[in-house]
């Protein structure tokens, strides 16, 4: 093996001599058995054995890591590996069993937005779809530091992040979500809407058109709260993705039926009348190639017009609603957003990855082992979505 590490080129060629069908099969010698099983090993790592290190370090006190050299960089780039562990539902479930989630739910009250915004994505990872450590969060009182980053934090990639934790935490989890009723969570993102943040504002369009599609009985809060008047003016928006996120959420509100007034969206509503005409101006003067990548902003401004005013839109009329090459009836433009999430090794077991390293353990008072001199890459951000 090279000194910078394992010998690639020369397993690669020992494998085609050893594999190229011209010979037959013949047993390993010693030699090269304990040759190639150290060239595997050199790669392998030990993720509960990491696992458990990166624990120790997220339980050390802060000043006993600064004394040690330790940066929030490092720490970041700790979070990076932790979050890759945890994909897996196994490993995410593992992190409460060797101790190591109540001190990650501490970082989300670290003095360092960035670790505080990347301790919320690794959370996210770990809740998503995974009603085990869901309800591990909710144990350890994980909502509260999560509500409290969402609703205060000067920091917008701090809050957005935190949303987005919030997000996983509570879909598909019933006590999640009448936690965050209880915490005022519809006030929480009502505030959200109002931000200027497009990101922070499809994040919350996205999570309060789950909640009314689970909850319709809600309609009535987020209509008492004022959201009607705040997702009209968002269907307006520069940004196709809020647009469409905000009519989702009024199409949801002009479905209910729960009191007999279509959730507040009547056919007495002149400003929905005058949103949806101008929906209907704007894509009547799109071009082709607007009108394709518009096609969920045609259904949802068709669905909301039949849902109050109990007749097709004009974009019928026009041709609009089904282009030319688009299959009819029109396909259900909500349903996919409430399956739940996949983790990635589950939506596309093949995909290929880069192979990272082991970064040196962080705490400790010898030497890093030698498979250890390379620092983790920071892994891509997620859902989403949304996500």
């Amino acid at each position: 093996m090279a000194k910078d590490g394992p010998n690639w080129e020369g397993l690669l060629k020992w494998s085609l001599a050893h594999s190229d069908g011209t010979q037959q099969t013949r047993n390993l010698s010693e030699e090269d058995r304990k040759w190639f099983m150290g060239a595997m090993q050199a790669q392998t790592v030990d993720v509960i054995k990491r696992m458990k290190e990166i624990t120790l370090v997220m339980q050390a006190p802060e000043h006993v890591l600064e004394a040690q050299g330790v940066t929030p960089a490092d720490i970041e780039d700790m979070l990076d590996e932790l979050q890759e562990h945890v994909e897996s539902i196994d490993m995410a479930n593992d992190l409460h069993s060797i101790g190591g989630l109540v001190p990650l739910l501490g970082y989300l009250k670290n003095s360092h937005s960035n670790i505080q915004a990347k301790a919320a994505e690794v959370v996210t990872t770990i809740v998503q779809n995974n009603p085990r450590s869901q309800q591990l969060v909710m144990e350890a009182n994980g909502l509260e530091p999560l509500l409290s980053n969402f609703t205060s934090d000067p920091d917008m990639t701090v809050r957005t992040k935190a949303l987005g934790a919030i997000s996983s935490l509570i879909r598909h989890n019933k006590l999640g979500i009448t936690a965050f009723r209880l915490a005022n969570g519809y006030a929480a993102l009502k505030d959200a809407l109002g931000s200027e943040n497009v990101r922070f504002q499809r994040k919350a369009l996205n999570l309060i058109h789950y909640l009314l599609h689970e909850n319709s009985s809600d309609c009535s809060v987020v209509t008492e709260l004022g959201f009607p008047r705040i997702m009209l003016h968002l269907a307006s928006s520069d940004d196709a993705e809020v647009r469409e996120a905000a009519l989702r959420g009024l199409l949801e509100l002009a479905q209910d039926n729960t009191e007999g007034n279509a959730g507040g969206l009547s056919e007495g509503e002149p400003k929905l009348k005058q949103l949806l005409e101008e929906r209907i101006n704007g894509i009547s003067m799109m071009s082709s190639e607007d009108l394709g990548a518009a096609r969920e902003e045609r259904l949802l401004v068709d669905s909301i017009w039949k849902a109050c005013y109990n007749e097709p839109s004009s974009l019928r009329e026009k041709g609009l609603l089904v282009l030319p090459g688009e299959d009819a009836p029109p396909p259900d433009v909500a349903s996919r957003l409430f399956e739940p999430p996949l983790r990635a090794w589950a939506a596309n077991p093949n995909a290929t990855t880069e192979k990272k390293q082991a970064p040196p353990l962080l705490l400790g008072s010898g030497p890093p082992p030698e498979t250890g001199n390379v620092q983790d890459t920071s892994s891509a951000e997620q859902q989403n979505a949304s996500h």
